[in-house]
Formats: C-alpha cells, structure tokens, sequence
C-alpha cells in the first residue's frame, strides 16, 4: 500500500497541482454558463403537456432527419458528460447536465424520466431561482 500512495503522490508537482485546479476551474465555470444559458432560455411550459414536441416538423424530410440525429448525438453526449459530473469530486452540475440531455433524446418514457428528475425538490428549486434571477418564469411541472 505505501508504495501504492509513493508511486501516485510522489510525481505530483505544484505544476501539475496548478494545472489540474485550473482545469477544474474552468470546466466547473463553462458547465455553470453553458447549463445555466439553456435552462434560461427554456420556455417556462417546456415540461407541461401543452408544450409542442414535435423537433422542425416544418423542415424538408431530410433536413428534419440529419436535425434529430445530430440532436440525440447531443444529448448522449451531454448525459454521458452529466454523469461524469456526478463522480464526486469532479466539477460540474452533473444531474442539469443529464437533464438537459435527456431533454435532447428521443427514447419511450422520456417524459416520465423528465418528470422523475425534476421532482428532486433541489434540482427545481435551483433552476426556478436561476430562472427568476433573470426575470424569466418559474418552469410549470405536471
């Protein structure tokens, strides 16, 4: 065991100390932004019923299809992103990261697992402040 902890700490240098806070500085700080800007930008009945889900309906076949591709490409990314944020220790607002992924795919149950993560009292209670922070509106929850 103690040539375990000799071989992990003993090539640790304050450069690599300092280079590895300011990379979990700044992806923290880009994650914040870029979470904190969609959830934002969300129209407040984006999780309500009534709320249009249909993904450039209007669009040529075509455009629509490379459009919902490229969208659930996006969200994978962005849940797999989230989930590397939950590992403690990590930087990150993992659990917005996974919602606004799972808000990008297209799978059966989607609504419900939307509906699940949102009623983490925490979780909605941070973005309605966030929202109101910026004069937006509450998000309505059905």
């Amino acid at each position: 065991m103690g040539d375990l902890l000799t071989e992990v700490f003993g090539s640790l240098t304050w450069r690599g100390l300092l280079i590895g806070l300011s990379i979990f500085a700044v992806t923290f700080v880009v994650n914040l932004a870029i979470v904190s800007v969609i959830l934002i930008k969300l129209p407040a009945d984006h999780f309500s019923k009534h709320h249009r889900r249909n993904f450039w309906s209007d669009r040529h076949p075509a455009i629509r299809a490379s459009g919902v591709v490229g969208k659930n490409i996006l969200g994978v990314l962005l849940v797999v992103i989230g989930v590397l944020l939950s590992i403690p220790g990590v930087p990150g607002q993992g659990l917005l990261t996974i919602l606004l992924g799972i808000m990008l795919l297209d799978f059966p149950g989607k609504r419900r697992l939307e509906q699940k993560l949102l009623s983490r009292p925490q979780i909605l209670k941070t973005i309605n402040r966030l929202r109101a922070r910026f004069g937006k509106q509450a998000l309505e929850i059905d």
